[in-house]
C-alpha cells in the first residue's frame, strides 16, 4: 500500500471518528435555540438521586438567560441519570437510558404537555386524569411511551402500563418530558416532572419535587415559549455549557 493511500485512509478514519462524537441531535439543538423557558436540573454525578432545579427564561432567542425565583431540590431516578437517546451522545463510558433501568434521562428534552387530577390553569395541553388514563410502557405496543385513555383507543394492545390516577398524590400535577420522543422500543417511557414521595426517595425515571414547586412550574410554563428540560450531572453540565450555550447556574 502506498504512503499516500495510507494518509488518505488515516484522514478518512479521523473524519469518521469526529462525525461520531456529536453534541445533541441537530433538531433538538435547534429546538433549544428557539426556547424561551428552561428547567435546569443538575445532580452531583451519574449515580446521585438528589439534585437541584432552577428555572430560566429569556425575552428573545438572542437574549441572555435569567433565573426565575430561587433554586429548589428535586429527586431523579432511584439509580441516577443516563443519557436520553434523544441526546444522541456516543459516550461509551457513560450510561444510556433503557426501559426499566430506574434512571432519569439526561440531555436537553422538550416539555410538551401537562396532566392533573382536576382542572388546572396551565399554558400547556392538559390531560385530566381519569380511571382509564394510562401511560403505556409495554415495548410491544403501538402506544408505547404515550398517555392514552384505554377506553378511547382503537386497539388495546399492551400488557404493561402506568395507571396514572391510581398512583395517587404524586401524580396530582405533572408535566410530560418528551424523552424518547420517537418511541424507539426499549429506550424508556413515561417520563414526567411530578410531586415527590419525599426528598430522599428516587423515582422509576422521573424528576420529582415538592408540590409547591410543581405548582410554580404550572403557573410559569407556557407552550408558546417552547419550554425544555436540561438535565445533567454537574460535571457534564460544566463540560458542555459553553458548546451548548447553557444558562449560568446560581447556587
Amino acid at each position: 500500500m502506498k504512503f499516500g493511500t495510507l494518509i488518505l485512509i488515516s484522514i478518512a478514519c479521523c473524519l469518521m471518528i469526529s462525525a461520531q462524537v456529536k453534541t445533541p441531535e441537530k433538531k433538538i439543538v435547534y429546538k433549544y435555540s428557539q426556547s424561551l423557558q428552561v428547567v435546569v436540573v443538575t445532580t452531583k454525578d451519574w449515580n446521585a438521586v438528589q439534585g437541584n432545579a432552577q428555572l430560566f427564561e429569556r425575552k428573545t432567542t438572542k437574549s441572555a438567560w435569567k433565573m426565575v425565583g430561587k433554586s429548589f431540590p428535586v429527586v431523579v431516578g432511584r439509580n441516577g441519570l443516563a443519557w436520553s437517546n434523544d441526546a444522541n451522545m456516543m459516550a461509551e463510558t457513560q450510561p444510556h437510558k433503557v426501559e426499566g433501568d430506574g434512571k432519569a434521562p439526561a440531555g436537553i428534552l422538550m416539555l410538551t404537555s401537562a396532566f392533573a387530577v382536576s382542572d388546572q390553569k396551565v399554558k400547556l395541553p392538559l390531560t385530566k386524569l381519569v380511571k382509564s388514563t394510562e401511560c403505556v410502557d409495554d415495548v410491544k405496543s403501538n402506544h408505547y411511551n404515550k398517555i392514552v385513555d384505554k377506553f378511547q383507543v382503537g386497539n388495546y394492545d399492551w400488557n404493561s402500563s402506568e395507571k396514572m390516577l391510581a398512583v395517587g398524590s404524586q401524580y396530582e400535577l405533572g408535566v410530560y418530558v418528551a424523552h424518547n420522543y420517537e418511541a424507539q422500543k426499549g429506550s424508556g417511557s413515561c417520563i414526567f416532572l411530578h410531586i415527590w414521595k419525599d426528598e430522599n426517595s428516587g423515582t422509576a425515571g422521573c424528576t420529582a419535587m415538592e408540590k409547591a414547586n410543581i405548582e410554580k412550574i404550572f403557573n410559569w410554563i407556557d407552550s408558546a415559549k417552547k419550554p425544555m428540560l436540561i438535565q445533567l450531572p454537574d460535571p457534564v453540565y460544566k463540560q458542555w455549557q459553553k458548546t451548548w450555550k447553557l444558562p449560568n447556574l446560581k447556587f
